[in-house]
């Protein structure tokens, strides 16, 4: 379970919040709409050296705009971000349980930026980092994005684990066997009727 390791993922922790806490607007790509690679060092886990490795997993996060109600999917690998106007999803790490596991849940470290006036000032519009750490898909409670604006969720986190490769496609055996063509194909040959079957004969007449 992702919450019962998250000792282990301490010293990462600290570590990414370090990394993330510059409100500097170079931050946020120029670009809307186009994830890009930022100079974020991929960290891998204690513990999660299992299965996809960090930097080639794939996590699906979910964006809402609460003022116009629009919501939008968004799929980062870490080390990637992506801006949409005056916003920007920076995504850190994401991680999932083993099959094995009892309970399973999916996680994403995210940073989210605004372009926006600091809280209770006049001063002009610029990026913030609003909200950094961890999100969970089956307990969202844990910790939740609180800005008036924005929402940012997890939905997945694409990764594999071993044994979960994808099986072999066999055909079932209660499939008949396919004919041959020969067998098939209607014969040339000329077809001399059935020869009639030789009548009963009643035990009075022998």
């Amino acid at each position: 379970m992702i919450r019962a390791r998250g000792l282990i993922w301490l010293p990462l922790l600290a570590t990414l919040v370090a990394c993330g806490s510059s409100e500097d607007a170079t931050l946020a790509p120029a670009k809307s709409g186009e994830a890009i690679s930022t100079k974020d060092k991929i960290v891998a886990m204690s513990g999660a050296n299992i299965g996809t490795p960090m930097a080639e997993r794939v996590a699906v996060l979910g964006l809402l705009n609460k003022r116009n109600g629009q919501t939008r999917d968004v799929e980062l690998k870490p080390g990637q971000a992506i801006r949409f106007d005056k916003v920007v999803i920076r995504l850190r790490a994401c991680e999932k349980t083993a099959p094995w596991e009892n309970q399973p849940d999916e996680g994403a470290f995210v940073q989210l930026l605004v372009n926006e006036r600091p809280p209770g000032t006049t001063e002009a519009e610029r990026w913030r980092n609003v909200f950094s750490g961890w999100l969970f898909k089956e307990n969202p409670a844990a910790n939740v994005v609180e800005h008036p604006i924005y929402d940012v969720w997890v939905k997945a986190c694409k990764m594999r684990f071993p044994g979960e490769e994808a099986p072999v496609e066999n055909k079932s055996s209660d499939e008949p066997p396919a004919a041959d063509a020969e067998d098939k194909a209607p014969s040339s040959t000329p077809q001399s009727p059935p020869e009639p079957a030789p009548a009963e004969t009643s035990p009075d007449e022998i």
